[in-house]
């Protein structure tokens, strides 16, 4: 009983940090659907984040079990640091603004660039997740769903709401990173 509760906990975990980190994608996704996006070019930059939702925690994950074994039992608060400080980022610059410059999402260097960009949190949840031991397969899939699908739906949204409910996203996903990166440590 106790480990099909430590599963669904650790499934629940999960799935809400990939919302948070689709954030990013969401609110970016709505300045860019702003600008005007035909759904051919909204697919495409869909499917590039997921595919960057993907890699980047991979490669989070990777780092994270070499620093997990190298600090042991301080990983926890290692990882925990790590995702209070990456929350507190996307507050911050959700508040301040991010400078984030106009890319031209019809190219393939601005398509990359955006999925880079909204992708960059998922490395660092992923050095989190490496020191701990997730399901793997689930977590990087999770994370590519909801990346590709919250930037489909910002671009979708982007012709109808204006951009301060962008700003909102990013720091509500940044506050579940915080809350999570707490629950964490303590």
């Amino acid at each position: 009983m106790t480990e099909a509760v430590s599963q669904l906990g650790e499934l629940i975990t999960i799935l809400l940090m990939a919302v948070a980190l689709g954030m990013d994608a969401f609110s970016l996704g709505i300045g860019i659907g702003l600008k005007g996006v035909w759904r051919s070019d909204a697919i495409r930059i869909g499917s590039t984040v997921a595919v960057f939702h993907v890699i980047m925690p991979l490669l989070g994950v990777v780092a994270g079990q070499y620093v997990g074994a190298l600090l042991g039992h301080f990983a926890r608060y290692a990882s925990g640091g790590l995702l209070v400080l990456l929350g507190f980022h996307m507050i911050f610059s959700s508040v301040k603004g991010s400078g984030f410059k106009s890319i031209d999402h019809r190219t393939l260097w601005g398509v990359l660039l955006f999925s880079l960009s909204v992708s960059i949190d998922s490395f660092s949840v992923g050095v989190s997740l490496g020191m701990f031991h997730t399901n793997l397969l689930l977590t990087v899939l999770a994370f590519g769903f909801f990346g590709g699908l919250m930037s489909v739906t910002g671009m979708a949204l982007g012709r109808s709401v204006g951009r301060s409910l962008g700003d909102y996203g990013e720091a509500a996903g940044g506050a579940v990173l915080l809350a999570f990166g707490l629950l964490f440590i303590f």
